[in-house]
């Protein structure tokens, strides 16, 4: 079975659980993805996601694409299988390739937020806010002074923030709308509306059925906290 297959952010909205409480959810498009290639050793399924048109194609990805007879595809990608006898080029995966309960690691680049300062780069907590400081926000000693006479590399300062590939792990599908081939992911998925991201399944968690409740554990009381208490108590109800 394919680890993973792309998809698009659409946004984020909310639902009702069973118990009436509200879920934040990201609805993403999953698919349709359609197989291009089954690569053994190791195994691996590459998919193609988005048919776009061949103008906006390169040559090279267009003769790929006519030997395979399919229309160019906006994105491949390879994700790892444990199994490709389920699978043949031309077919086409969709968002039932999922299941509520199941655990997911989404991958995708963040949101740009520009040039930006350290205090909000880096969280620092700033200088002094008072009359005639004149160091409000800004970077202050980078220990660069006659000894060692360099900025050391890896010194957090201002910069670009953002626009960088990350990966959300332990994400949670909570439903599924297959005839839209939509996800309903619990909670925020990196990247702005409308960019493609990797959803796989996840390493470390393993699927659940979200009518599974968690079980009550009952806190052991101290005997002897509980006797002061009540002695406490007591002691108040005689004055």
């Amino acid at each position: 079975m394919i680890r993973g297959m792309l998809g698009k952010k659409l946004g984020m909205t909310q639902i009702y659980d069973k118990d009436g409480n509200s879920v934040p959810v990201t609805v993403v498009e999953t698919g349709p993805c359609t197989i291009l290639e089954l690569k053994e050793n190791p195994m691996r399924v590459a998919v193609g996601y988005g048919v776009i048109k061949e103008s906006r194609s390169s040559k090279p990805y267009l003769g790929y694409f006519k030997k395979l007879n399919l229309k160019p595809m906006r994105l491949v990608k390879e994700f790892y299988s444990s199994d490709n006898k389920e699978y043949k080029v031309g077919q086409e995966i969709k968002a039932d390739f999922f299941q509520p309960g199941d655990y997911v690691d989404v991958t995708g680049v963040s949101i740009g937020k520009g040039f930006q300062g350290g205090m909000k780069r880096w969280g620092w907590s700033g200088g002094p806010a008072g009359h005639g400081s004149m160091h409000h926000r800004r970077v202050g000693s980078i220990s660069s002074s006659a000894d060692p006479s360099r900025t050391f590399r890896g010194r957090n300062m201002p910069g670009h923030m953002g626009a960088k590939q990350i990966t959300v792990q332990g994400l949670r599908v909570m439903g599924i709308e297959s005839e839209n081939n939509l996800l309903l992911i619990k909670g925020a998925v990196p990247g702005h509306s409308n960019a493609i991201i990797q959803i796989q399944r996840s390493r470390k968690k393993a699927y659940k059925s979200l009518d599974e409740k968690k079980a009550v554990v009952a806190h052991k009381v101290n005997p002897m906290k509980q006797s002061k208490a009540k002695a406490g108590a007591k002691g108040k109800k005689g004055k």
